[in-house]
């Protein structure tokens, strides 16, 4: 029978363990849109738009509390309308379902979006798009809730188009698992990179 790993602490690094968590922390505290999407190699991006595919999201947006903790910003978009939505736009937090999730910190999941008093127009009016459907989720980085992630089904306003067919609870669970890897393995890259271990 093969032996298992020892993955038992090691005692040289208990010494550390106050200054790395410490300088994690710090890190964590310091990530918002514009210092998000450097983190974002090929990797990372393709785990996050395989988890909206695979909800069958039109698009999906990962945001990030800004510096003075007033607004969520998009860090990454994977529609055509990221050019219009990262660095452009901000999201009041006192306002909208997707502020809604960043405070409670509970998933959300609304397959008639556009007919809830509580979703912010702010968004869909600047892009003229209407959300039909939406998943948010909480985006937990480092130990703290760090921003959202959300993905939306969209159709024209005005068009008489056919609704969207919408999420079902396996789409929310989709994306949630994308999101943890998603910050799983930013973290990996953070500590990697502190430690010395040279990983880009």
């Amino acid at each position: 029978m093969a032996a298992r790993l020892n993955l038992l602490p090691e005692p040289a690094f208990e010494a550390l363990k106050p200054a790395l968590s410490e300088r994690m922390t710090r890190l964590g505290a310091e990530v918002h849109a514009v210092q998000f999407g450097h983190l974002l190699d090929p990797l990372l991006r393709r785990i996050i738009e395989q988890g909206f595919a695979e909800a069958g999201a039109h698009e999906g947006t990962v945001w990030l509390v800004d510096a003075t903790g007033e607004f969520l910003e998009p860090g990454f978009n994977s529609g055509p309308h990221a050019p219009q939505m990262t660095g452009h736009f901000k999201q009041p937090l006192g306002s909208g379902l997707i502020s809604m999730v960043f405070a409670t910190e509970q998933p959300f999941i609304d397959n008639e979006v556009s007919r809830n008093a509580q979703q912010s127009k702010l968004l869909d009016s600047r892009l003229n798009v209407q959300t039909q459907a939406l998943i948010a989720v909480p985006f937990h980085l480092l130990n703290a809730c760090r921003g959202v992630v959300s993905c939306v089904q969209l159709k024209a306003p005005g068009s008489g188009a056919a609704d969207p067919p919408g999420f079902q609870t396996a789409h929310l669970a989709r994306v949630q698992a994308a999101a943890a890897l998603l910050a799983r393995l930013i973290e990996y890259r953070l500590l990697s990179q502190i430690v010395g271990w040279g990983c880009e």
